[in-house]
């Protein structure tokens, strides 16, 4: 299973971007946390920023869609995106995740 992060400004957009993603087949499950504060340097000054972030929880062969869809569909120009390997998974909510993944659109 896959872990992937990205945030947006406001609850409304984080809703429409996770709604998309599951109606797209795209994950089998999108939790939303927020608001949370961030902190980041863009075109060189520091800023901080309310956000919302979606985690996305999917099967490797989903990456190369999700991350198409989720950049595509995203309201920042230069959105986080990060995505890492969960080193492990309870043996339940893993046959749960590959059962909801089996019919996945590729």
């Amino acid at each position: 299973m896959l872990l992937a992060w990205t945030t947006v400004a406001d609850r409304a957009a984080a809703n429409t971007l996770a709604a998309g993603v599951l109606h797209g087949n795209l994950a089998v499950c999108v939790q939303i946390e927020g608001p949370i504060t961030s902190h980041f340097r863009w075109e060189g000054r520091l800023e901080q920023a309310e956000e919302f972030r979606l985690c996305f929880k999917f099967m490797p062969a989903q990456l190369l869609a999700l991350e198409a869809h989720v950049l595509s569909h995203h309201p920042y120009a230069v959105p986080e995106w990060v995505v890492v390997r969960a080193e492990h998974v309870g043996e339940k909510y893993l046959s749960w995740a590959q059962a909801n993944s089996s019919h996945l659109a590729l």
